[in-house]
């Protein structure tokens, strides 16, 4: 009687879950409306943040636009923390999300994909004081690595530099802060997001290790089987990629060349 009930249970579980499942805006629903929905980190710089004149600017915020015009619409931007970006496309808030999107196995069960946008690289950030070429040198206890207290970094620094010392801190302008005073020697994590806060301490020389320890690949999120959209939007991004767009607009805001850039491809 009680497995039963479970089985009811679990049946009446899913058909709740589909039936709050949305019908995603297609191609010629938002041509049609003439504004594209899109999803963006409301306090992320630099891919998107408010700025000095109180409105929307980061490396999102461009490319947004850049897409948005691509379809001939204007962009409606829609705040979404990161826990609420793929709720939010499921429920068709939004026609597409932006803010480092990492493509992962179980998101893709719930949204789709386009081609990558952009990737996040763990690499080393460091200065000048400290002598090394390789991320594995830094498994010595002379030195002394900075990180943000939760992340997921802290595992990978205890399994791969286990004999170096750790400095935990709150924020991203206190790692650099740290690296800035010489209280750490350096900074093991995804540094794009990080670099831009070293222009604060310009007297530093401060160093990137040419090699990336790991590499994701970001993308636009949507909707599962919003196919003319995905399209579309793959051949605006390989028009963005090729003529250097993102490149461009990635150097402006992070003040730094993106670690691994993505090498377009006119297949999708």
């Amino acid at each position: 009687m009680f497995k039963k009930l479970k089985t009811l249970l679990f049946s009446f579980l899913v058909l709740v879950s589909v039936g709050n499942m949305a019908h995603a805006r297609t191609l010629d629903e938002i041509i049609k409306s003439g504004t594209l929905r899109v999803g963006i980190l409301p306090n992320s710089p630099p891919q998107s943040s408010i700025g000095a004149s109180n409105q929307l600017e980061g490396f999102d915020v461009d490319v947004a636009n850049k897409l948005a015009a691509s379809l001939g619409v204007k962009v409606d931007f829609v705040m979404t923390e990161i826990a609420q970006r793929v709720p939010f496309l499921v429920a068709d808030r939004i026609d597409i999300c932006l803010g480092g999107l990492t493509r992962t196995v179980e998101r893709a069960k719930s949204i789709s994909y386009t081609v990558p946008l952009h990737t996040e690289s763990m690499g080393v950030l460091t200065t000048n004081k400290v002598n090394i070429s390789n991320w594995k040198e830094l498994n010595d206890e002379k030195y002394t690595l900075v990180l943000i207290r939760g992340v997921w970094t802290a595992d990978f620094l205890k399994q791969n530099l286990p004999k170096a010392k750790i400095l935990y801190v709150d924020t991203m302008a206190d790692t650099i802060r740290a690296l800035a005073q010489g209280r750490a020697d350096a900074l093991v994590e995804n540094i794009e997001f990080y670099v831009p806060f070293t222009k604060n301490y310009p007297n530093v020389q401060w160093k990137v290790l040419p090699d990336a320890l790991n590499t994701s690949y970001d993308a636009v999120g949507l909707a599962q089987n919003n196919y003319a959209l995905r399209d579309v939007l793959n051949v605006a991004l390989y028009d963005m990629h090729t003529s250097g767009f993102v490149n461009q607009t990635w150097e402006k805001w992070f003040k730094a060349p993106m670690l691994v850039k993505v090498v377009p491809s006119p297949y999708f």
